[in-house]
């Protein structure tokens, strides 16, 4: 065990471990006291952190302490703003200066907005102003799914904008339509099963032709998802909800102890198959069966590429 190297490089800062604490909260007391805790894990463990969605904080400078108490709390680790993607350039770069972010992941969520009475229904324009985002941040952006996944068409024109880094944000996490329809939502529950797979997603986006960073993220609750996520070619993986039950739940004792254990499981399951680092892991062959391979047989993607390294 001692011997097992869990470190990643991510956007020129060295990680300890492939763990990304995802997009969240922020904009109230109980936001800012959230993040906080998570920002001090992630400054004891070596691990990556995003805040949530900046807009509020753009528009009211008064919440922007819930947000920037991140980077206070980690003044040298790896910290991603968060904005939309449809965002205007100078929003964009209040939102980098706000955490002094290493990186600026734009959010991609139709689904959850064409679900709630009050979202956007008008998108136009979206692709063109990732270009420009891309061509004035100052900072590598991220294109970040909200729990309906990347397909290898939608990834190619974001690709064509200039993004290298992609957060997958597949369907098998936190569900927001199903959120939205609790609440007031236009779906009706029928949409609550749309979206693609956090599996798929990440295999379709693996065989892009552009040289990308892959962030699997969606329904990555155990340390054996972890695994089977790097070891298909994920550079990251990323955690949001399960690690927030608990802190609101328990708080941040148990979920150190939870993280802890968690990282722990992680680099058991490297030495479970004799990889002793991340470059390693991704040798290994994966087989994928049932569901996960019927779709992307039909989607023309050969999956003996991983049974047969």
């Amino acid at each position: 065990m001692a011997d097992i190297d869990l470190s990643s490089d991510f956007l020129s800062k060295k990680l300890a471990h492939p763990l990304i604490i995802n997009a969240i909260t922020g904009g109230t007391d109980e936001a800012r006291r959230i993040n906080r805790s998570l920002a001090m894990l992630t400054r004891k463990y070596g691990l990556a952190m995003a805040v949530g969605s900046q807009t509020l904080a753009i528009h009211d400078p008064a919440l922007r302490h819930t947000f920037s108490i991140v980077r206070e709390e980690n003044p040298h680790g790896v910290i991603l703003a968060n904005v939309s993607a449809l965002s205007p350039v100078d929003e964009a770069l209040q939102a980098v200066d706000m955490v002094q972010a290493d990186g600026l992941q734009l959010h991609f969520n139709v689904a959850q907005e064409l679900a709630m009475p009050e979202g956007d229904r008008d998108f136009t324009g979206v692709i063109d102003n990732v270009a420009r985002l891309v061509e004035q941040s100052p900072v590598p952006v991220i294109a970040k799914e909200v729990g309906f996944g990347f397909s290898r068409e939608a990834a190619e024109k974001l690709c064509e904008a200039g993004v290298r880094n992609f957060d997958i944000g597949g369907k098998g996490g936190t569900n927001f339509v199903a959120i939205e329809d609790q609440r007031q939502g236009l779906f009706a529950h029928e949409f609550d099963d749309w979206g693609i797979p956090t599996a798929v997603s990440l295999a379709e986006l693996l065989t892009l032709e552009y040289p990308v960073h892959l962030t699997a993220t969606g329904g990555i609750r155990t340390a054996l998802d972890g695994v089977k996520a790097l070891a298909m070619g994920a550079q990251l993986i990323g955690m949001a909800g399960s690690l927030l039950k608990i802190l609101v739940n328990d708080g941040e004792t148990a979920l150190e102890k939870y993280l802890n254990g968690y990282l722990y499981r992680l680099k058991a399951g490297m030495l479970l198959t004799g990889a002793v680092s991340l470059e390693k892991l991704q040798q290994k062959p994966v087989i994928i069966l049932g569901e996960t391979a019927s779709w992307l047989t039909a989607r023309g993607i050969d999956i003996n590429r991983w049974a047969r390294r």
